[in-house]
């Protein structure tokens, strides 16, 4: 197993979509998506709609990287060469071996693509696979009905909510929290997340 290098530029990829290192000059690659589709942050703690809320969004999620607590990505989906979204590990516990992995959105024209099994496949795999991370956490508005329905469908099982246990943008929230074990991975969430992608390549062949 490897250990993780913040300053190393991972790229995660398939035949699918590539995950690459998310950096300042990437704002401009996301306008289009905070000027107008705003509602992709609706359940977002940190929103990334309009201009002034992306650039904070990103600059968060660098000096995070920085700190060594989260390693952010752009999303690219191949088969359309468009930039897609973004997604991040983040709170790395090295002395637990665990991490979460969030602040996952996609534009609204891949969603539902298959785009996100795709990205999550290949995130999972490097955290427990290269890594060995021993349980990788997932966390949402428990009012986020879809997120928690994309968690669900990836192979997560739900653990439970935390109730008002952060600030929101308008109050408190909620937050489910969701979970895969390394155990788990390899005795069968892998396989049936490779299953799902599959049934999903034949309903809608690329």
């Amino acid at each position: 197993m490897q250990a993780f290098n913040f300053l190393q530029e991972y790229i995660l990829e398939n035949d699918c979509v590539r995950l690459t290192p998310l950096h300042n000059y990437d704002i401009d690659r996301l306008q289009y998506f905070s000027e107008n589709e705003p509602e992709l942050w609706k359940y977002s703690l940190q929103p990334a709609n309009g201009y002034e809320n992306l650039k904070t969004y990103t600059n968060f999620a660098l000096q995070s990287r920085k700190e060594e607590t989260s390693y952010p990505f752009i999303v690219f989906d191949k088969r359309t060469q468009q930039i897609a979204g973004s997604t991040r590990f983040y709170d790395f516990q090295q002395n637990h071996n665990t991490v979460q992995l969030g602040y996952t959105w996609y534009g609204k024209q891949f969603q539902g693509t298959g785009l996100n099994k795709q990205c999550k496949m290949l995130m999972l795999e490097f955290a427990f696979e290269k890594l060995g991370i021993d349980r990788v956490e997932f966390r949402a508005d428990a009012n986020n009905q879809r997120s928690i329905a994309a968690m669900k469908s990836i192979g997560c099982t739900v653990e439970g909510i935390l109730r008002n246990n952060c600030a929101a943008p308008n109050g408190r929230r909620d937050s489910i929290v969701l979970s895969i074990l390394k155990d788990e991975w390899f005795d069968s969430a892998k396989e049936q997340l490779k299953s799902k992608i599959e049934k999903e390549r034949k309903v809608s062949p690329q």
